[in-house]
């Protein structure tokens, strides 16, 4: 670039750019962040009913924050890729609909999941029908911005990315809060500033264990089983708002640590078996951990989790929609951050800024307990327009194993969605922690009734 000329501005497209969940919150966050100012960006969406508002939202916060951002819709995912600098994926095929069976057949079969889009019988599935799609999307990305990054936040993460890795050449990486939110509760109980903790961490989505804790110097582990020893008495102290610029919800609850200690008694108690603590909900945790989510404890209940239904799923999109509403509305734009990453690590890439994020990419040694390329969850530092692990800990031998498995469940479910082979999708259900509880001949007849019920989405299996 010439001395002297203006930066250009880089092209965000944002694939499901009509999810009401994700892309008003990923638009304010892109409008609040200066290095974007004068970034393009395009929302798509299969669907062309949620992008006039969408689109008219973007220029509304825009226009609020006096910067020069643009904005234009599109159903031509093509038409939305030329150029693009950065595709931000955010989708659900088949929606409800699909994700319904997810849930009920495997009920059917004795398995209950508090979520079912990661692992488990749910999370499988779910992969198999989300996976041709990205591949899609990498696919027309090769030829129409084969520089771009694919950050990706649709579940399940980890198949999906590593689909994308192992099958294209697209840059890839997939970004969960759920780290964030943990650092956010460890500086809450710890009454440690969220900018002064900092994680080691090593797995995978939805099951990353912290290996160690700085917390503003001090040894977060020590003074985490300082305050479980003492929790009667602590749990009666009050949260204080976080300072610092951690994500929050919209005002602030009187919480006391007692409900934090609560609301997080699976990640407790795994971290007092282990000694490492999986940074992820306890509603996710327990799909891993499958002794959990029992019928002996109330399918969670016994723990605080809650099984979510698709009821409750639509009630969160009616949600969803009343915050898209109120964000109209508003005569300035929000200033606290979300939480999410997408759009500080875009500006990191765009400002040549080392940062540090939790990402998800294939593995170069940052988790030496899995093998090198399947896509994992650790701590990483841009350096220019590259990602690179920061840390390298290794796990306690009974976790590592337990993640290993985990990690051969997803390998053989990207096989499965890349080949259409029913027999290895049953192998990765009988590796998978939570469908492998089954009787052998169970567990193969749920999963042809979840291939015959998902048929619709699933064209590789026809």
């Amino acid at each position: 670039m010439p001395v002297g000329s203006p930066p250009v501005a880089p092209r965000i497209v944002v694939i499901g750019g009509g999810s009401y969940q994700w892309v008003p919150k990923l638009l304010v966050d892109l409008v609040n962040t200066p290095s974007l100012a004068r970034a393009e960006v395009v929302l798509e969406d299969v669907d062309p009913g949620p992008l006039p508002g969408m689109e008219a939202l973007g220029r509304r916060l825009a226009a609020l924050a006096g910067t020069g951002m643009r904005f234009e819709s599109t159903t031509d995912q093509r038409v939305a890729l030329a150029g693009a600098d950065y595709v931000v994926v955010t989708i659900s095929t088949g929606g409800f609909a699909s994700m319904r069976h997810d849930l009920e057949v495997p009920a059917r079969h004795g398995i209950r999941q508090s979520v079912g889009d990661t692992v488990g019988p749910g999370g499988i599935s779910r992969a198999l029908r989300n996976i041709p799609v990205l591949l899609g999307i990498a696919a027309d990305m090769e030829e129409l911005c084969p520089d771009a990054w694919l950050l990706n936040i649709t579940n399940p993460m980890t198949t999906l990315c590593r689909a994308l890795t192992r099958c294209t050449s697209i840059r890839t990486v997939g970004l969960c809060h759920e780290v964030t939110l943990t650092r956010l509760t460890l500086s809450q109980l710890l009454g440690v500033d969220f900018r002064a903790i900092d994680l080691t961490v090593s797995g995978v989505n939805h099951l990353p264990f912290v290996t160690a804790i700085d917390a503003g110097g001090a040894d977060g582990f020590d003074l985490l089983r300082a305050l479980l020893a003492d929790a009667a008495r602590a749990g009666e102290e009050p949260v204080p708002p976080p300072a610092g610029g951690g994500p929050t919800a919209r005002g602030w609850p009187r919480l006391r640590k007692r409900d934090l200690l609560g609301a997080n008694r699976v990640k407790l108690a795994l971290f007092e078996r282990f000694g490492v603590l999986p940074a992820a909900g306890d509603r996710h945790l327990v799909e891993f951990f499958p002794g959990f989510l029992t019928e002996e404890s109330g399918w969670g209940d016994r723990w605080g989790v809650r099984l979510t239904t698709i009821a409750e799923r639509e009630d969160w999109l009616r949600f969803h929609r009343a915050e898209f509403d109120r964000l109209r509305a508003l005569d300035a734009v929000p200033a606290e951050p979300s939480g999410e990453i997408v759009a500080p690590l875009i500006d990191a890439f765009e400002r040549g800024r080392a940062r540090t994020f939790p990402c998800n990419v294939p593995n170069e040694g940052q988790v030496p307990d899995v093998p090198p390329g399947a896509v994992v969850e650790a701590m990483c530092t841009t350096r220019g327009r590259a990602l690179v692990g920061r840390d390298r800990p290794r796990l306690p031998a009974t976790p590592a194993e337990w993640l290993r498995r985990v990690v051969a469940s997803q390998e053989a479910t990207v096989d499965a969605a890349l080949s259409g082979d029913r027999d290895r999708v049953v192998e990765a259900m009988l590796l998978d922690p939570l469908a492998g509880r089954l009787d052998l001949d169970r567990l193969v007849q749920m999963t042809d009734d979840l291939l015959r019920a998902t048929a619709p989405w699933l064209p590789q299996f026809a």
